[in-house]
């Protein structure tokens, strides 16, 4: 991670660059961050580096200053992504901190005063970036943060890998509750399960726990997180092919292909899901299912496309949803909760936010319920708990994606993370 720091105050730092995990990291060679002192480009014998606002007001730092010292920087270790702390930036958050920490070269500039001459902003300044609603006197608190988050995404800065996956934020998710000695404060006694030493049981309550968490403090974050982890129960996508509709809206059969097979298995893989449940009343096309899986599973095409091999392994064949939905209480010892989808407008239908706020309330296993054909049968959505809203886009007066494509914008959206 390579890091400069331009500020009118260098001694802000000091103690931030060599105390804690940042010294250490420092000290390692981890991260490297030189701060230079925006007064060594100053102008005249005192070194001015700001003037009086145009128009009055404050003070504002002056553009040839600010190039002067961002020229030095970019000279001794390249051309840099250019970041202002700014009350009327971006609000910081982890996917902006891991946009920079891919960056190999960053340049945070630390404004004072009324801020940066607007024409360096335009001319030299990436982004400017915001910790909040608020003020500070100036734009060294916010350069600590923003290293200090940069920090914790580099290999061996933070003692385990882990650690940083599951932090707040990285997953979309706030963080659980810690404890620490002693068991029992004030007599208030700390979690039995955090007590009892097993592993699985302290690792579903510490789940649970940041997704109620999360729900209750700030359930904006839902939309972007992924909560495959913090579901307790198993995850299943059915792809159905009868009951559904024609295209003249009557009910049908659909024939199976393997294309939506190949890709929704695909997909299945990438996003978690336990199973892809194929279901279809005709003999022929089970069969015929089994017998593509069976090739790339166990034929030759496994060695060939591995990759295809584990796609194809989460295929499993019904002559009904109903079977496939008995299938899965028997496998989680519960009922599932059925996830309908449509690409027609419906009575009742659900936001896809609140849907999967609802699935980690619930804490039911899932199975997302995929028509083929022009989509699923009447009888297939009334037996559904949840069906949500047609997918739309762009101008939202088009709306026939293919299944496989409604099944990956679905998964992305209740587990995708990155």
């Amino acid at each position: 991670m390579n890091v400069t720091i331009i500020s009118a105050f260098p001694g802000f730092f000091s103690d931030f660059l060599s105390e804690s995990m940042i010294g250490r990291a420092v000290r390692r060679g981890l991260i490297t961050v030189d701060v230079l002192d925006l007064r060594e480009y100053g102008t005249g014998g005192y070194r001015q580096i700001d003037d009086y606002s145009f128009g009055g007001g404050g003070m504002v730092l002056m553009p040839e200053v600010l190039e002067r010292a961002l020229v030095a920087a970019e000279e001794k270790k390249g051309p840099a992504f250019v970041t202002a702390p700014s009350p009327q930036g971006d609000l910081l958050s982890q996917e902006v901190v891991e946009t920079l920490a891919s960056q190999d070269h960053v340049v945070i500039i630390c404004g004072h005063y009324e801020g940066l001459d607007e024409r360096f902003i335009q001319k030299r300044v990436h982004r400017e970036l915001s910790l909040g609603d608020f003020v500070l006197t100036g734009g060294e608190i916010p350069a600590m943060a923003i290293v200090d988050a940069m920090a914790r995404l580099v290999p061996g800065v933070i003692g385990k890998e882990s650690a940083v996956v599951e932090d707040s934020f990285y997953r979309g998710m706030l963080d659980h509750p810690h404890y620490t000695r002693p068991a029992e404060w004030e007599g208030e006694a700390a979690p039995e399960t955090l007590l009892s030493g097993h592993s699985a049981n302290i690792g579903r309550w510490r789940r649970d726990e940041a997704a109620e968490r999360t729900l209750a403090r700030r359930p904006e974050l839902i939309g972007r997180a992924n909560i495959r982890t913090y579901l307790s129960g198993g995850v299943y996508g059915a792809l159905v092919h009868f009951p559904v509709l024609d295209r003249k809206g009557e009910k049908t059969t659909a024939a199976l292909t393997g294309l939506d097979l190949s890709d929704l298995g695909r997909s299945c893989r990438t996003y978690g899901i336990d199973r892809l449940l194929v279901t279809t009343p005709l003999a022929s096309q089970r069969e015929l299912a089994k017998t593509m899986a069976r090739h790339w599973t166990e034929g030759a095409g496994g060695g060939v496309n591995p990759d295809r091999k584990e796609a194809f392994a989460k295929i499993k064949t019904f002559a009904s949803l109903e079977g496939a939905e008995k299938w899965v209480a028997g496998r989680e010892k519960e009922e599932p909760l059925l996830i309908g989808t449509t690409a027609s407008a419906r009575d009742g239908g659900v936001h896809w936010l609140e849907a999967k706020r609802r699935v980690l309330r619930e804490k039911k296993p899932v199975i997302f319920v995929f028509g083929t054909g022009s989509g699923l049968h009447e009888e297939v959505l009334s037996r559904c708990h949840i069906v949500m809203q047609p997918i739309s886009g762009g101008l939202g007066d088009y709306n026939h994606l293919a299944v496989r494509t409604a099944a990956g914008i679905v998964f992305d959206r209740f587990f995708g993370w990155r």
